[in-house]
């Protein structure tokens, strides 16, 4: 005969537990910081603040163009899949109606889309709503971390100083470039090759670029 006992339901915890006096400065201190252009070498690749329309974005990824080598960011969205290069922020190529098995990454184990344009052939490994993630540092130093001190809104901050917890004063060794308090927040990342920034909402994608010979250095 089926038991028909009900499960007792699960303890509460009583309350959570505070932020320490350390945790609790570091919270004021990031709230406390406004969002400001990223510092030089980086510069933003389109005019607008927020970069460009991608309605409905899922994720991005990055890949290599095969005759300039710039950077190439793919956009993955409801309304299809967008290639742009990163350097000039043009729209390179555009699927408006991909396969339905490459409609979306989750469709495959890696979380890889088929690459269009100069790029058609190959997969790009996609971060986003389904997973996956981009770099984090680059080879000479620089650090993109994603925080919330003020959940469920991410700021993306980027740094030369190592990363949390930052020693420096805010716009001097760190920097709030962006604020995601209008947009379901989907990834952020430096591509391989260090030299582009990239992040990503449900409705923007946004991107920074320098050039190749633009390495931070100590002084």
């Amino acid at each position: 005969m089926k038991s028909t006992r009900e499960t007792p339901p699960a303890e509460l915890s009583g309350h959570e537990p505070e932020l320490s006096d350390y945790q609790r400065a570091m919270r004021d201190r990031l709230l406390a910081a406004p969002a400001v252009p990223a510092p030089e070498p980086w510069r933003p690749v389109f005019a607008n603040e927020y970069g460009v329309p991608v309605g409905g974005l899922l994720g991005v990824g990055f890949a290599s163009h095969p005759e300039n080598g710039h950077d190439l960011v793919m956009a993955v969205s409801h309304d299809g899949h967008g290639l742009f290069d990163a350097v000039t922020g043009e729209k390179i190529a555009r699927d408006r109606d991909p396969d339905p098995e490459d409609n979306t990454p989750d469709a495959v184990a890696d979380l890889t889309s088929p690459g269009l344009g100069p790029i058609t052939g190959s997969r790009v490994r996609i971060a986003g709503l389904f997973g996956g993630g981009l770099h984090t540092t680059t080879e000479d130093g620089w650090t993109l971390e994603v925080v919330i001190p003020a959940w469920p809104n991410e700021r993306i901050l980027l740094s030369i100083d190592g990363g949390l917890p930052h020693a420096g004063p805010h716009g001097e060794k760190w920097w709030h470039i962006f604020h995601s308090n209008y947009s379901t927040f989907r990834a952020a990342g430096f591509s391989p090759s260090g030299r582009t920034i990239a992040v990503a909402t449900s409705s923007d994608l946004t991107l920074w670029t320098r050039c190749t010979d633009d390495r931070h250095t100590d002084s």
